[in-house]
């Protein structure tokens, strides 16, 4: 109970400072969206680049818990998945509002189960992110976007939505340490101290959930 209002009001912290007092919308903001999703990059600075392709990123990380976690909910977890990648906290954070503790897994593991289950995925999706925090680090202009983000409201709350994302995959992870057998907290307090690699480095090397006879 304490998690859910923890997250409610987290939510409804985050949708009033997102629409009353985040910086104002910048006329321009339609044009970058739309290029930065036909990777059409010239003249966007390096880190917004990575940031937005990271926010990407973000969503298939939950899917490896959350299609997992579906199992058992009583709430369709397609919609909250789908609008996270628009969406970002905005639309999953309701959704760990309303899922309730799912410590077991008793489904068969059908083709998609095995493809969120893998480590290859991990891997890959491990890679990616160190090519875009290296890429935005090595040949982003930092001070310019401190200026975005402090003019620029899609600036402003994405990297909020960002870091939010980053910071609540322990709402989920103690489940599924317990899915996989791996009752520490030890374990869930190191990976969750870690915010991103931490997850990241957990789904390279997690056991794989048990096979149900």
């Amino acid at each position: 109970m304490i998690n859910k209002i923890s997250l409610s009001l987290l939510w409804i912290t985050f949708v009033i400072y997102a629409f009353i007092f985040a910086p104002p919308n910048n006329p321009n903001t339609l044009d970058l969206i739309k290029n930065l999703s036909t990777g059409s990059f010239t003249g966007i600075n390096p880190y917004i680049i990575t940031l937005f392709n990271l926010m990407g990123i973000l969503p298939m990380m939950y899917s490896a818990f959350l299609i997992i976690d579906s199992k058992g909910q009583k709430i369709p977890i397609w919609l909250f998945l789908i609008g996270s990648f628009f969406f970002g906290a905005f639309a999953l954070i309701p959704y760990l509002i309303l899922r309730e503790n799912n410590p077991t897994f008793s489904t068969e593991k059908n083709w998609l189960i095995k493809l969120v289950d893998s480590r290859i995925l991990g891997l890959i999706l491990t890679i990616i992110t160190l090519i875009l925090i290296i890429f935005g680090i090595s040949q982003g202009d930092w001070k310019d976007f401190i200026l975005q983000w402090q003019n620029s409201r899609f600036i402003n709350v994405m990297t909020i939505d960002f870091c939010l994302l980053s910071l609540l995959f322990p709402f989920l992870l103690k489940d599924d340490l317990t899915k996989r057998g791996l009752n520490s907290n030890k374990l869930f307090w190191i990976i969750s101290f870690i915010p991103l690699f931490g997850t990241l480095i957990y789904l390279c090397f997690r056991p794989s959930l048990p096979e149900q006879k």
